[in-house]
């Protein structure tokens, strides 16, 4: 297991900036896992200062990157740079409460189920609070091409 990664910031490895960085920090990392962390304040983005929470389908994208910080992991191990991917949807999606509550740290859980060469890959994700219970969790389906560019363009398809 290798955690030198814990004490670096979360925009190292997503290509995602401010405000749409909604993972504050890597806690932990091996090979095909990794588990990502936020804590909601008053300045997450998404909270709703009525209700003292982020919606619970915000843990959508959570999980998304945390997927996405892996990808960046490895991607610097391999001497790459950043790739941007897609979030192509998820199945077996389950919420336990209505949000993420404002004060609680959260964490997210994401393990690599299968890759192909294409870049497809699928992931089982879940998210646990500060106790351990379980308070979301989904397989997320993600497609990151080598040539972000020419797929965009249409000229690479899945």
């Amino acid at each position: 297991m290798n955690n030198n990664y814990t004490a670096r910031n979360i925009c190292d490895f997503i290509p995602h900036r401010p405000p749409m960085v909604l993972i504050d920090r890597i806690e932990q990392y091996r090979a095909d896992f990794l588990i990502a962390s936020v804590e909601i304040s008053e300045q997450t983005p998404f909270v709703d200062s009525a209700s003292r929470h982020v919606p619970n389908y915000v843990g959508i994208e959570y999980m998304a990157q945390t997927v996405a910080a892996l990808a960046g992991i490895e991607a610097e191990q391999r001497g790459e740079p950043i790739r941007t991917g897609f979030l192509l949807g998820t199945r077996k999606l389950s919420f336990s409460q209505a949000g993420y509550n404002l004060g609680q740290r959260y964490h997210i859980s994401v393990q690599r189920l299968y890759q192909e060469d294409s870049g497809l890959a699928v992931f089982d994700c879940s998210i646990h609070d500060a106790q351990q219970q379980l308070i979301a969790s989904a397989n997320v389906n993600v497609f990151q091409p080598q040539q972000t560019d020419a797929y965009l363009a249409g000229e690479l398809s899945l």
